[in-house]
């Protein structure tokens, strides 16, 4: 079939390779000059297949309510007229009970461990290298309360058959050994050691590079008008430059996912909300990261990428903006200078995306009511996390397959 994939971020180019490889013929349409300069571009350059949970968590109103008002506060909410976000956060607040907790979580986890196999075959397959490691996420606890907090996701974790190791100071600095220059900041930590880390956009250049070989059309710096649509099929994609035909679609265009299908009926709660990073060159190796070290109390990841140090984190719920503000970038860099003070945060680069978040955490993947129309869409934090398994599932539905794992209870239909 002639398949067009509309967003060239880490999401839609494994989605194009993994549709040539099924033998379709693939044309990936996006407004940037090249794959993955948005939300792609610099974020935290985890791997998270056992550190993925979703934000709506039993708890979480209570701590919104506190973080709202700290210093290095790891939510900012600009509120507004904007029935699209008032819509989701009701839905997302729906989430935060323990039930629905444990079966969101139940579905991160399936979709990142598939993915994990999924990177893990197509690494051996192309030989790309991208500054990845193997070596773990780290998330450590500063207070007795978060190590108490985190017996839920320890539940998780063993429910799904995740490894996990649940560790005191001496056991995270064994992990981590520039922590030792902090041992007295810290009670604890929960290490995943299948987790990987690595540069996304190093990633999403590579495979877009190999996706071109085997014969995918790259459209740049082409804009989206719509979708389209005739007798409830979806007949092509209008651009600037004129309409495109397809067979089917695949729509994973992150934030903005719901703008282009909301005139087709299909109601997508996918709404941005605002990361930030940093990215440091090191300058002591010895006072630099390994891997991936979650700071729990401020929600930032610390990575480790050849020779830099990512640091992303925070959640800011103000729209589609993207400005870069004073006071997120010292919260990064108080999280990472408070811990690993081996880079040169003077010559740090700071750079802000919008993460497409659902109300319970998980992606959306799948058909619509539009035939020839799908999704892949909705990844939040976890894009990177969870690209590789996603673009082999929606490969196999669009070719009419059954996928290897479960997908059903992914698609848009569970908000119907």
């Amino acid at each position: 079939m002639k398949v067009i994939v509309l967003g060239a971020g880490i999401v839609g180019v494994t989605s194009a390779y993994q549709l040539a490889r099924a033998g379709h013929e693939v044309t990936v349409v996006d407004r940037q000059p090249g794959p993955a300069l948005e939300t792609s571009f610099a974020n935290a350059g985890e791997v998270s297949f056992g550190y993925c949970s979703p934000w709506a968590a039993p708890g979480i109103p209570m701590k919104a309510m506190k973080w709202l008002f700290m210093q290095h506060a790891p939510l900012i909410l600009r509120p507004k007229v904007d029935m699209a976000m008032l819509s989701w956060m009701t839905q997302m607040l729906r989430n935060c009970t323990s039930a629905r907790y444990a079966l969101n979580k139940s579905r991160m986890l399936r979709l990142a461990d598939y993915s994990r196999i999924s990177l893990a075959a197509l690494r051996a397959e192309t030989g790309i290298t991208y500054d990845e490691r193997m070596q773990g996420t780290l998330q450590l606890f500063r207070t007795e309360a978060q190590l108490d907090a985190s017996a839920k996701d320890v539940k998780a974790l063993a429910a799904d058959g995740i490894p996990y190791e649940v560790l005191d100071p001496e056991g995270c600095i064994r992990v981590e050994p520039a922590l030792k220059h902090v041992r007295e900041k810290i009670v604890g930590g929960l290490l995943t050691p299948k987790d990987e880390t690595g540069d996304c956009f190093k990633f999403a250049n590579a495979l877009a590079a190999k996706a071109a070989a085997l014969g995918v059309t790259f459209n740049y710096g082409s804009i989206i008008r719509g979708l389209d649509v005739d007798g409830g099929r979806v007949r092509g994609v209008v651009t600037a430059h004129g309409v495109l035909a397809a067979d089917a679609v695949v729509v994973a265009l992150g934030s903005f996912s719901p703008l282009l299908v909301r005139p087709h009926g299909i109601r997508l709660p996918v709404y941005p909300v605002k990361g930030y990073s940093l990215t440091i060159p090191i300058t002591d190796p010895a006072r630099a990261p390994e891997s991936t070290v979650m700071d729990e109390t401020f929600k930032i990841a610390i990575t480790r990428l050849g020779d830099r140090i990512r640091v992303g984190g925070m959640a800011e719920i103000s729209g589609y903006t993207n400005d870069l503000g004073e006071p997120r970038r010292l919260t990064l860099q108080h999280s990472v200078t408070d811990l690993f003070p081996g880079g040169d945060v003077s010559k740090a680069s700071f750079w802000s995306g919008l993460r497409p978040m659902t109300p319970d955490g998980t992606p959306v993947i799948g058909p619509t009511r539009v035939a020839g129309l799908f999704l892949n869409t909705g990844h939040g934090t976890l894009g990177w996390t969870m690209s590789s398994g996603s673009a082999r599932v929606i490969a196999d539905l669009v070719s009419g397959r059954k996928p290897e794992i479960d997908a059903t209870d992914l698609a848009v239909a569970r908000y119907a």
